[in-house]
């Protein structure tokens, strides 16, 4: 009987049955973590304005996410921090004359058109972020203005009014050109371009903090920066190989992408080997899109199209098994 009584102390409950601290509240929070030392930047490269642009767009996603689950009347989820993840990197793809109302409509296209209407987070078939700003470009003008900058300008650019036009490197490299700004600028970031993607030294202060954290591996970024790397020193435009090269990797948003749009977990293979295709084919169709197509930038439209590929990805190689050994995993 004791054991009887025992038995009926017992809890059964359903799977899984092994908990982890790791939660989608805290990858979130691990992102906005590394995205910051690129806004921090972006303020010094362009002044509070970039500031503003930023949280209007992270303020517009959660409100559109809030307000389709109300109306919907389906939970609520924003406080997952996913939608203020898509607000910051939609605002680090724009430039940083972009209106207000310009980007609140991109936020309301990647948030509910793109994500929502497909399922919510875990259901959406390509990047938000990325979708909102392909959207945005049915205004390519305020999405193609570009500012000078300089260190210490954070007191700088406060209104579109003061922006004066300056080429980006990527604008003079599409012309076959090396860019007016020097190789180390770019990597610093004191150029020309979109408000999160400038700086490359910042923006891998970030990738190293989420490679500390485990948050990514470095399977897809490096494949893609690697890719990128490889066929432009094959294929040059200018005299330098290495100096193009260089170009190629530190002018425009190469390193975001990379770094934190290809490597999104709803939109990228599970695959080790998948992952590693992915990142190739993303590097690959940005060279051609730089090179042969007649917008100067490609990694935000080579990441939408590879993730329209991924269902196919997934099918090369295959998924470690949960708990399988360390030898049996380091083999898939």
């Amino acid at each position: 009987m004791a054991q009887m009584k025992y038995f009926y102390e017992l809890t059964i409950s359903s799977s899984p049955h092994v908990h982890s601290p790791v939660t989608t509240k805290t990858i979130m929070r691990d992102v906005l973590i590394a995205l910051a030392p690129a806004l921090i930047g972006s303020v010094c490269f362009f002044g509070f304005r970039s500031l503003m642009v930023t949280l209007v767009s992270v303020a517009a996603c959660v409100f559109f996410e809030w307000a389709y689950c109300r109306i919907t009347k389906k939970h609520c989820k924003v406080f997952d921090l996913s939608a203020c993840v898509t607000g910051v990197l939609l605002a680090f793809v724009c430039p940083v004359t972009i209106p207000y109302w310009t980007i609140i409509l991109g936020a309301f296209f990647a948030i509910v058109v793109v994500k929502m209407l497909f399922g919510g987070l875990g259901h959406n078939i390509v990047n938000p972020a990325l979708a909102g700003r392909a959207f945005m470009f049915s205004w390519p003008v305020l999405m193609s203005t570009w500012v000078k900058v300089g260190f210490g300008n954070a007191a700088g650019l406060i209104s579109t009014a003061d922006a004066v036009t300056a080429a980006t490197p990527l604008g003079n490299m599409h012309q076959g050109l090396m860019p007016e700004s020097s190789i180390l600028d770019m990597f610093l970031g004191n150029v020309g371009g979109c408000i999160g993607e400038t700086s490359a030294l910042l923006l891998l202060i970030g990738f190293a903090y989420l490679l500390y954290r485990k948050v990514i591996t470095a399977r897809i970024p490096v494949a893609f920066i690697g890719t990128v790397a490889v066929l432009s020193f094959l294929f040059p435009q200018g005299n330098d190989r290495i100096a193009w090269m260089a170009a190629q990797l530190f002018g425009g948003g190469l390193m975001l992408g990379a770094i934190f749009m290809a490597t999104d977990y709803v939109t990228s293979p599970v695959t080790k080997l998948g992952q590693i295709v992915y990142g190739v084919g993303c590097g690959v169709l940005t060279i051609l899109i730089r090179y042969f197509g007649g917008y100067n930038e490609g990694v935000s439209y080579a990441i939408l199209v590879m993730n329209a590929c991924v269902v196919l990805l997934d099918r090369i190689g295959r998924p470690v098994k949960f708990g399988a050994p360390k030898k049996e995993a380091a083999k898939k």
